[in-house]
């Protein structure tokens, strides 16, 4: 029989906003057992977080937060077990890098975990911290040990969080969002990772996410959360395959196929609003330019280079190629996709195109036009055609300044329309265009959730109507409804305006629905670049096929 580890029973969690509890979770219950993963899916604000944290005891205290229900630490490894120690839960968070501390080395941090709860000299902390990076696949781990978070990559913070989460041998770990800014293959190895260390350690595992594609990798039961109650609930085989909720169906059907590309891609509100709601089969088609006419960007030989060390003099020591000898046409109407794992170059070769980094070789030529012989007055007016929308839309958005505001400064800026009355009016009709109460106009970033602020990103992008748009990992960090909701968006607007976009991702299922190219990039160079299908039909290069290989499946 099975041994339960932990027990949560009818938990409700408020919170106290402009002097009213506002209910996050609403009658939670649930049973994670050792040696099983818990999956926990849902969208942004279903309650997923808030209920692993009041697990964890770091909800926010009176009357700030109000929690009532019974959370109950059962079976072996309590204090009535043989060895008398409580069961231990540990946490690993969704973003490394805010979670790890900037100042302090990787190894003590993990060491002082050991040193807290057991009693080891120094000595022996360093050395089974250094085992245990060794054990998570970290390479050179004394290296590691001695190295600051900025120095190592997403992919090995991950795994230093990791080995923090599993230095006391916990009963129970709770991963939150552990993998939804990692690349496809560095998610693969952390799903594996896991799996590893859970059968190794038989520890009980709650695994929350919005990808029910990562799900189906890594969870044995299912919960599905919705506006803080759980909706459905059973095995793996069960939910994913053979789901009884339309909140559940809509969710599967969110995340962007493989095997085609639909016109548009359903969505939650879809489902929800009709139940019976059936998939479209209306494919889309590619975009094809004739080869023969002028492409409305073309860049040859493109390098920038990074100075990595440099002596008293200023004179460079070491440096690193981001971007290596990059050479390819964009037309005019078409989405050219661009692939690759974090670290290979692609926002920086993103904004090498609209000079918002230095080049350090290579041509650019906008629509015939070199952009190194451009004076300033002709950058300007280069700008109005080429536009970027960024990853983070929170840290892109002044918090000091409304989003209507935010909107119509590109307009002011560019000194369109005659008076400011013409621009507030411009910037209403956008927002209507994309999915924006004209109402909210005087609201700030906060007020929004992440979806929304992408819009707010979007709608400040096209506001001077450009012809090239970069996205760079736009869509990246959005539940899979609010990302079919962008990414329809992005193609609605695409159709009305005649945009070309460059969209860059490492979101393979998300780039074959969009994209009618794919440009596939490891360490700053150009690796294979065919259409959707054929690249995903018949990739050529062994680097395409491994991260075609790494792709999360139903």
């Amino acid at each position: 029989m099975e041994e339960k580890i932990l027990t949560i029973n009818n938990l409700h969690v408020e919170f106290l906003h402009d002097g009213v509890y506002q209910e996050a979770v609403k009658g939670v219950s649930l049973d994670v057992y050792r040696g099983r993963t818990l999956g926990i899916v849902g969208e942004s604000g279903s309650g997923k977080s808030v209920t692993s944290l009041a697990v964890m005891g770091l909800l926010p205290q009176p009357p700030a937060c109000r929690m009532t229900g019974l959370i109950n630490m059962t079976g072996k490894g309590t204090s009535s077990s043989d060895n008398g120690k409580p069961l231990r839960t540990t946490m690993i968070f969704q973003e490394p890098m805010t979670s790890l501390n900037p100042v302090q080395k990787c190894g003590p941090q993990v060491a002082e975990m050991l040193l807290a709860h057991e009693k080891v000299s120094k000595r022996e902390a360093r050395q089974r911290v250094i085992d245990l990076f060794a054990e998570v696949m970290l390479p050179r781990p004394e290296k590691i040990y001695n190295s600051y978070p900025h120095e190592i990559s997403g992919g090995q913070k991950q795994r230093v969080m990791i080995a923090m989460a599993l230095i006391c041998h916990p009963d129970l770990v709770i991963a939150d969002e552990p993998t939804t800014a990692l690349d496809v293959t560095v998610q693969k190895t952390i799903l594996e990772l896991l799996r590893t260390l859970q059968k190794k350690y038989n520890i009980g595992i709650i695994f929350i996410t919005h990808d029910l594609g990562v799900i189906a990798q890594i969870a044995d039961d299912v919960l599905v959360m919705y506006k803080g109650e759980i909706v459905e609930r059973g095995t793996v085989e069960q939910v994913l395959y053979h789901p009884t909720q339309s909140y559940t169906r809509g969710l599967l059907a969110c995340r962007p196929p493989l095997d085609c590309r639909p016109l548009r891609l359903p969505t939650v509100k879809d489902f929800l609003d009709n139940p019976d709601y059936q998939t479209q089969h209306e494919l889309r088609p590619i975009h094809t330019p004739d080869p023969e006419t002028r492409p409305l960007l073309r860049v040859r030989d493109l390098e920038v280079t990074y100075a990595l060390k440099k002596n008293i003099f200023g004179k460079t020591l070491q440096e690193l190629k981001a971007v290596d000898g990059f050479s390819f046409d964009v037309f005019r109407g078409e989405t050219l996709g661009l692939v690759g794992e974090s670290g290979c170059g692609k926002s920086t070769l993103g904004r090498a195109l609209l000079h918002l980094v230095d080049t350090s070789s290579g041509t650019i030529e906008y629509d015939g036009h070199p952009l190194d012989k451009l004076d300033s007055e002709g950058y300007t007016q280069l700008r109005r055609k080429m536009q970027i929308v960024f990853q983070d839309p929170y840290s892109s958005l002044n918090p000091r300044i409304t989003i209507g505001e935010a909107i119509k400064e590109p307009l002011q800026c560019h000194r369109m329309f005659d008076s400011d009355s013409q621009r507030r009016q411009r910037v209403l009709e956008l927002m209507q265009q994309v999915g924006l109460s004209p109402e909210w106009y005087n609201r700030y970033p906060h007020e929004f959730s992440g979806g929304q602020r992408q819009r707010v990103c979007i709608a400040r992008a096209l506001i001077l109507q450009p012809e090239l748009v970069i996205c760079d990992e736009s869509v990246s960090a959005l539940d899979v409804s609010v990302q079919a909701q962008v990414l329809n968006l992005l193609n609605d607007l695409k159709e009305q305006y005649g945009y070309t976009y460059i969209f860059i991702t490492h979101d393979l299922s998300v780039v074959k629905f969009f994209a009618d190219r794919i440009m596939v990039m490891e360490k700053g160079c150009l690796v294979e670049c065919a259409s959707s299908d054929e690249l995903f039909r018949n990739p050529q290069q062994p680097y395409t096929q491994r991260l075609l290989a790494a792709i999360p499946r139903l």
